[in-house]
């Protein structure tokens, strides 16, 4: 059976999760926490969470599991079979994780773990992130779901990173800028939280930060 290694804190961990409950694959969830220890290393060389055991070996980087799990599960697909269509939805996820999420991630310490982002990180980050969600906008419209009629991966990752911007934009520029900038993501998030794999996830996700916040805490007086 596959194992997910990683933590459901994590967005990248849970994006990979939440296609593995959409694909309908069997797997095991291993709570691993960041470390370099050899034994994480191992499977992971850059010591990077999520990686995926399977039984040829373990598989880093979250977009290559999903892609892996494309490849090696194609039964309920989450990409297109159009070759276009897919390298549009790898365009949307780019700029999912590399244009709003890797961007926001400048906020998270002070919007989560009790650290203070300067004055100048936050105009840097408010101004890349107009940019980033003016990007979206022009590749879609979340009219039904992230890139068209069904449900797919650039689902598994909208699912999971525009709600933790709208979250980190509220509590540390006093504006949610999704709803601001991009109202019909904002809706999309809403109407995407019921469906039953984001659920799941988002449950497990509220349990697996009470833990991570845990662990932090026993290493700091470690």
């Amino acid at each position: 059976m596959l194992q997910l290694c990683g933590f459901p804190a994590s967005n990248y961990h849970n994006k990979v999760k939440v296609a593995l409950i959409e694909k309908g694959i069997p797997f095991e969830e291993v709570i691993v926490y960041p470390s370099k220890d050899e034994t994480v290393l191992r499977d992971s060389p850059m010591g990077k969470l999520p990686f995926l055991r399977t039984a040829q070996g373990a598989v880093a980087e979250s977009q290559v599991i999903l892609d892996y799990l494309e490849d090696a599960y194609p039964a309920q697909p989450l990409y297109p079979a159009d070759p276009f269509a897919r390298a549009r939805v790898r365009e949307l996820i780019t700029i999912l994780e590399l244009h709003l999420e890797l961007v926001v991630r400048r906020l998270y310490g002070e919007a989560f773990f009790g650290g203070k982002a300067s004055d100048n990180a936050k105009t840097e980050v408010e101004k890349a992130l107009v940019k980033g969600l003016a990007a979206l906008a022009r590749r879609t419209d979340f009219s039904a779901f992230a890139a068209g009629e069904a449900f797919g991966a650039a689902d598994c990752v909208a699912s999971m990173h525009l709600p933790v911007l709208a979250m980190a934009t509220k509590i540390t520029l006093g504006r949610d800028l999704l709803a601001e900038q991009f109202p019909a993501a904002k809706a999309y998030t809403k109407r995407i939280a019921d469906r039953p794999s984001v659920k799941q996830v988002n449950d497990d996700r509220k349990a697996g930060v009470e833990a991570f916040n845990a662990y932090v805490a026993s290493k700091a007086k470690a």
